[in-house]
Formats: structure tokens, sequence, C-alpha cells
């Protein structure tokens, strides 16, 4: 796997992808990262985001909800609460998602504000990520 990096992105519902790569990009839960293949080893902590990988001029893109990172010189390991590649997302559910998150957010005054700002979060990220692979 010479100058290849093999991203490995777990859920507890099972393995969404393993492929090897050029370059992966995610949210982490103190910004944005990058790793190239050599990349020193790190671990970290993710967010709700969006993963890119790339492989030549090709780019995936892959939602992913919290989780953790371990990065080591040539595999990205991404243990995720939930993870779904951008052709998965079902956008009219994830809309319909974020239209109920808008609105409890709206009457929101006895109820979870963190979990229902971190819901509006989920559905807007995953319908971003849906409209990525839409042609325009």
């Amino acid at each position: 796997m010479e100058n290849k990096l093999r991203l490995e992105i777990v859920t507890p519902y099972g393995l969404i992808v393993s492929e090897e790569v050029d370059e992966v990009v995610c949210a982490g839960s103190e910004g944005e990262f990058g790793v190239l293949p050599g990349h020193v080893p790190f671990v970290t902590t993710l967010k709700i985001g969006m993963l890119t990988s790339k492989n030549g001029k090709e780019s995936k893109y892959y939602f992913v909800n919290w989780g953790y990172a371990e990065i080591s010189s040539d595999k990205v390991l991404m243990l995720a609460d939930s993870a779904e590649k951008s052709e998965e997302i079902d956008i009219e559910r994830a809309t319909a998602a974020m239209k109920r998150a808008e609105e409890r957010l709206k009457k929101c005054e006895e109820c979870d504000f963190h979990r229902a700002e971190a819901s509006l979060e989920r559905a807007v990220t995953r319908v971003q990520i849906a409209q990525i692979r839409i042609p325009k």
C-alpha cells in the first residue's frame, strides 16, 4: 500500500467502508483535519460532519455522527456512532428531520436544547452531503 491509506469507517451496525485512498478529510471535534500517507499517528474525537475520501480525481462523501478516529501512517480508522455514504442518504427523510428539528427548537422551553440542537445539526449536515451528489 505504498502512498495509500486504508480508510475504515465502522459503526455499531457494521463496516461502512474499507478501501485504499489517497487522502481523507474529516470534521474533528477540534476542527477539520486532513490525512495523507505517512501522517504522524494520533487519536482524536469526531463531531457531526462530513468525511471526504479522495482516490485520484474521484471524491467520495460520507456523513459521520460523532465518534473517534485513530490515524497511523497508513490507516485511518473511524469508529462512529453512525455513518452513511452520501448516495445512501434519503434526502426527503433528512429534509423532514431538519424541519422537525427546527420546529422543536422554536418551541424549546422545556426540552433538552442541546439534544434538539444536535438533531438539527445532524439533519442539516445529512441534507448538505446528500446534495453534493445531485447533479446541478
